[in-house]
């Protein structure tokens, strides 16, 4: 597993490496210029000044490198220095932001713990409820439970959030009595400060609606991936043998059949954690949430290239990782995988 693991952390570098040349090329190739924003009153002279200082004058060669060098060797640097207090990265340029002139992982860290609020606890909500629904509806197939199940998931995965969200928002917000407690508010507010357990009941209010909202769509499909995958090992001569053994349904269902079913499980879940750092983008929109997912769209919106970059470079090297994690997971919970 250790051999393995080494290997596979040696391929991903050309990998991410190939992924960071391929967002650099499309992004530079998209249409659009930065100084579009920039007042007419302004001069050429000093617009073209502006390009040269945001490094738009130089080769795309030389940007690219100077970008992978601030993101790989800057930005831990800058990160080593908030957490020990050091001063590694003092006086060094930083990958910065059009739009707003900042350092982007600055923007992104004050951005993370919104999207993390929200979408981190409608995953880890949907989690907890769709693996006994997956589990339950296999046992009990074509029941009314296992009926009533997939009716619903199959409507939670086909409705679009930004349906869903605005329903949900109807119902709850807009044709509720305010005094009511089934009451939300509809637009999250992003200024909160939890510091008492009455900020912190507020805080747990304007999340329900959108946690509802993720929670829905999620749940639908890990449900259903939980129940098929659970189908197919009920089934299974292992099954047979241990019933055949006298041992009871519930070792042979919730430890023999539920291990080796949760393998694809775990890719699914796997692969849907860097969406809690990508944002639900169009659930961040319909209630405002100002996390990552709405800060992307800002600046694809603003045409503002080295925030798309970082972002979009980010979640590929979350997928990559979270990649290797389910693939070491598979040889925890199935004993016959082996890499060496």
């Amino acid at each position: 597993m250790l051999n393995f693991t080494i290997r596979r952390l040696i391929v991903a570098v050309p990998t991410l490496l190939f992924i960071a040349v391929v967002i650099f090329a499309l992004l530079q190739l998209s249409p659009g210029d930065p100084m579009a924003q920039v007042p007419l009153t302004v001069p050429p002279e000093v617009k073209e000044r502006m390009r040269e200082a945001l490094g738009l004058g130089e080769p795309m060669y030389i940007q690219f490198w100077k970008w992978l060098v601030q993101f790989f060797w800057i930005e831990p640097q800058v990160l080593i220095d908030n957490i020990f207090g050091t001063h590694f990265a003092d006086g060094k340029l930083r990958v910065l932001s059009w739009q707003t002139r900042s350092p982007v992982m600055d923007i992104v860290v004050q951005r993370l713990p919104q999207t993390l609020w929200v979408v981190g606890t409608a995953y880890i909500v949907a989690i907890l409820i769709a693996l006994p629904i997956g589990i339950y509806s296999a046992y009990k197939h074509y029941s009314v439970f296992d009926n009533v199940g997939t009716f619903v998931t199959m409507v939670g995965y086909s409705v679009p959030p930004f349906f869903s969200g605005v329903l949900i928002i109807v119902i709850f917000s807009v044709n509720m009595p305010r005094e009511s407690f089934w009451w939300f508010p509809s637009i999250y507010d992003t200024t909160l400060k939890v510091t008492d357990w009455e900020s912190f009941g507020q805080q747990i209010r304007q999340m329900v609606m959108p946690v509802m909202v993720l929670a829905l769509q999620i749940t639908s499909q890990l449900s259903r991936f939980m129940r098929a995958s659970m189908l197919d090992n009920l089934n299974q001569d292992y099954v047979r043998t241990a019933r055949a053994k006298g041992l009871g349904e519930r070792p042979v269902v919730l430890v023999h059949v539920l291990r080796n079913s949760m393998i694809p499980v775990v890719t699914v879940i796997a692969l849907g954690i860097p969406q809690i750092f990508g944002g639900a983008i169009i659930t961040e929109q319909v209630f405002k949430v100002n996390g990552i997912g709405q800060l992307l769209i800002g600046a694809i919106q603003a045409n503002d290239l080295p925030m798309v970059q970082t972002l979009t470079f980010i979640f590929a090297v979350l997928i990559v990782l979270f990649n290797l994690i389910a693939d070491i997971l598979y040889g925890i919970l199935d004993p016959r995988i082996r890499y060496d």
